[in-house]
């Protein structure tokens, strides 16, 4: 199980208002070429974060981001439709992910098997959400159909889901740097207190 301190997860949460606010706002900042944090802030938000007042804030930012890009930056409003609601349960969906990930952590290499099952099938569940909802609820389609949705699914899955796994790696990568750091500096700091 993981466990941080608060002032840990403070900075953690800034880290991640900050990415998504970097990524998902690129309309107002010069990182276009940065895939979209979203998906990510949210699932180590549920793994990093222990309050529950969190998960609310970032639905709030990224609702900010998208109305600010809506009414400021230019952007077609063709994704807000009544189906942008359920981005709530989509996003829902990563962050309890993420809380189960963090349970089940285990500071050894088995904990790659459990990582791999909360990133593969929260992003799947979230696609289904994100996009089925819109497909089908959003009123931009003048046919739907199961079979259609799913050659949507296979099609544009693989981004979102790249994007989740980049910034997964990297806070993966991250995680068992400062674990290092952490358990060269126990010794240390021992020594200088017996001394």
């Amino acid at each position: 199980m993981l466990g941080f301190s608060v002032r840990a997860q403070v900075s953690i949460g800034i880290v991640l208002a900050l990415l998504m606010g970097m990524t998902r706002g690129y309309h107002f900042t010069p990182l276009e070429h940065l895939p979209s944090a979203s998906w990510a802030v949210f699932f180590l938000a549920g793994v990093y974060l222990r309050s529950r007042w969190v998960f609310p804030a970032f639905l709030a930012e990224a609702a900010l981001f998208d109305f600010a890009a809506i009414t400021w930056g230019g952007v077609d409003n063709f994704c807000v439709s009544p189906a942008y609601g359920l981005l709530l349960p989509a996003y829902g969906t990563l962050w309890f992910a993420g809380h189960w990930y963090a349970e089940s952590h285990r500071e050894t290499a088995t904990t790659l098997f459990p990582l791999a099952i909360s990133v593969f099938s929260s992003a799947a569940i979230c696609e289904v959400i994100s996009s089925g909802s819109f497909y089908f609820l959003s009123g931009r389609f003048e046919q739907t159909s199961v079979m259609e949705f799913a050659a949507q699914f296979a099609q544009y899955f693989p981004q979102p889901l790249s994007s989740l796994l980049f910034y997964v790696g990297i806070a993966a990568i991250l995680h068992v740097l400062f674990g290092a750091v952490r358990t060269l500096r126990t010794p240390i700091d021992r020594f200088r207190i017996s001394n």
